[in-house]
């Protein structure tokens, strides 16, 4: 008896394995993938100018070629969240990585014809780049909702999120360089192979939870009890996936919250998409800085921008790990973030350029600290169609990357002036608050009836 008595008190004072940290590799890895995305969509806003004066493009015209990316990837919303349920995260986000990359290269070659046929085929080729890229933010989503348990998981999700300002960080300079450098074709060249070559990388490190090699049981249970949701990457996991059901897509567009969080979505989305097609533009034309110039001050609004995002997503999660309920938790942030945003008409009255780059600044990093759409998505999701649930979500927010390029390019080219787009741009950010506040409601996971 007392052998065994001695066997169980050294059994008790053997100490639980200490759980792994994968998660943050895995999402480090969706930040650089995701960091790549939103290069690869800014790709255009870079060589926009030389390519307006070389192809004698006007501003509504440049605004149509901006928008077509986001024409297919609003449609291709709901069509990739379901392709991501059916055939597993992994496959399906390598593939999309791949196939974006490939028609951002082709895009370098379209100075070799004439000028409406390189417009035609700029139009052609961003809108296929969109269809490509159209399962990425679903994919993200699922990943961070697999991967992570409640409060952790607005971190991963401004973690990613943030790639858009580190985009502007890292490669606005660097394609700026060598657009200035070599010409405005050999942007998407680089871009386009550099992707080409992240795919092989990813395909080496992501996996879903139960089936990488390196993470431990300790770090599943602890992601299981939080919340997390292991089997959503997986192929098949969602069993009805053979078919999109559209009477469960009917109970997400009737779900008020749901409806709330679209709208500011749409509006948060306006600030990302001007930053990425038209900003650019306006430090060149109207404060008239050079394509090198330009790319190196829009680092400051970037890094501030990136800082936000961050930011945003620790504070939500701190306030919820303090007691702090899940609706105040991830409505603070977006309130604040918006209502710093809407700043950036103030540029409208100052022509001090480091004032301008200042506001700018502090608008980047309002958009990025309330920048929690995603992972509110990862709270509200049903758990049955999370890929569908994030297209429908980036749809909404989507269909502002077709609206704004657009109706900039219709501003600017009826004032000859960037004063009404700010406007435009800041009035979205007190729209976004004002949906937060007075529609959404409480943010809680939906239930979907059969």
């Amino acid at each position: 008896m007392s052998l065994v008595r001695n066997d169980i008190n050294q059994m008790e004072t053997i100490p639980s394995a200490k759980k792994t940290n994968i998660r943050w590799m895995i999402v480090t890895m969706c930040f650089i993938v995701t960091t790549i995305n939103y290069a690869d969509r800014a790709t255009i806003s870079v060589a926009a100018a030389p390519l307006q004066n070389d192809l004698g493009i006007n501003a509504v015209t440049m605004g149509y070629i901006f928008s077509a990316f986001s024409w297919a990837y609003a449609l291709g919303q709901i069509p990739g969240g379901w392709i991501l349920d059916k055939f597993g995260t992994k496959k399906i986000l390598s593939w999309s990585l791949f196939l974006w990359s490939l028609f951002t290269l082709l895009q370098g070659f379209v100075g070799f014809f004439s000028t409406a046929t390189a417009i035609v085929m700029l139009f052609v080729l961003r809108f296929i780049m969109g269809l490509a890229e159209a399962p990425s933010f679903p994919g993200n989503s699922q990943v961070a909702a697999s991967w992570f348990p409640d409060n952790e998981r607005a971190t991963a999700s401004a973690i990613f999120s943030a790639s858009a300002f580190v985009a502007i960080i890292i490669f606005n300079p660097f394609m700026s360089w060598i657009t200035q450098s070599f010409g405005w074709e050999y942007v998407f060249i680089v871009m386009g192979v550099l992707g080409i070559l992240i795919t092989f990388l990813w395909l080496k490190v992501i996996h879903s939870p139960k089936d990488h090699p390196r993470v431990n049981q300790a770090e599943l249970d602890y992601i299981k009890q939080g919340g997390g949701l292991l089997e959503m990457m997986d192929k098949g996991a969602n069993k009805e996936a053979s078919k999109i059901n559209w009477f469960h897509i009917k109970q997400l567009l009737r779900s008020r919250m749901l409806v709330g969080v679209y709208i500011g979505q749409y509006c948060i989305s306006t600030l990302t998409y001007f930053f990425m097609t038209w900003f650019p533009v306006y430090l060149i034309q109207e404060r008239g800085m050079s394509i090198l110039e330009a790319g190196f001050v829009a680092v400051l609004p970037g890094l501030s921008g990136f800082l936000g995002g961050i930011l945003g997503g620790v504070y939500s999660d701190y306030l919820l790990k303090k007691g702090k309920s899940l609706t105040f938790a991830r409505k603070t942030p977006i309130i604040i973030g918006m209502i710093l945003s809407s700043t950036m008409i103030i540029c409208n009255y100052t022509d001090m350029e480091w004032l301008v780059v200042g506001i700018m600044a502090l608008a980047f990093f309002g958009k990025g600290f309330g920048q929690q759409g995603w992972a509110v998505m990862a709270d509200t999701s049903p758990k049955e169609m999370g890929g569908i649930s994030g297209g429908l979500f980036n749809t909404f927010g989507n269909i502002s990357g077709i609206t704004t390029p657009i109706i900039i390019g219709y501003i600017i080219n009826a004032t000859g002036s960037f004063n009404g787009a700010l406007v435009f741009v800041g009035l979205n950010a007190v729209v976004a608050m004002i949906s937060y506040l007075f529609i959404v409601g409480e943010i809680k996971r939906i239930e979907l009836k059969n």
